[in-house]
């Protein structure tokens, strides 16, 4: 068996007609990320409150939720409980950690009108939407946003 049987290759239009469609699709992306035509944006719902929170990582293992506004802890982690919260913490904390951003400016909770929850960083902008992992693990949160939940 020849070589050229075993290996059949594809017609030179063929190759250039794949290349060409990939340079459009590169150029399209382009001009859309560029000019902004042809984005849909969804305006974000009114805010019904927020709240700022600074969380602690405590030596034993447990995470002080304090408010910063008068240093009152809100609540405690216990070390081991939480794992939502803990994850999503430590996502942000790593996020300002690669930007070389302290622990200085607090999070955000916003609630929104349409019973949407998110938590902000105001100090890389990231925001996190909490509903969309679950109403059990939003509720954590949403727990946070009452101002007396020791």
């Amino acid at each position: 068996m020849s070589q050229a049987a075993a290996h059949p290759q594809l017609p030179r239009f063929i190759l250039r007609s794949a290349a060409a469609m990939v340079v459009a699709v590169v150029v399209l992306v382009a001009f859309v990320r560029l000019t902004g035509i042809g984005v849909v944006k969804v305006p974000e719902p009114p805010v019904v409150e927020q709240r700022d929170l600074r969380f602690l990582d405590r030596s034993d293992g447990s995470i002080d939720v304090v408010d910063p506004s008068n240093d009152a802890l809100v609540r405690k982690i216990e070390p081991g409980s939480n794992g939502f919260l803990r994850g999503t913490m430590r996502g942000l904390a790593r996020e300002r950690r690669r930007s070389g951003i302290g622990d200085d400016v607090p999070f955000r909770l916003v609630a929104h009108a349409d019973g949407r929850m998110t938590l902000a960083d105001p100090a890389t902008g990231r925001k996190v939407d909490l509903g969309s992992f679950g109403p059990t693990n939003a509720a954590v949160f949403a727990e946070l946003m009452l101002r007396d939940t020791r």
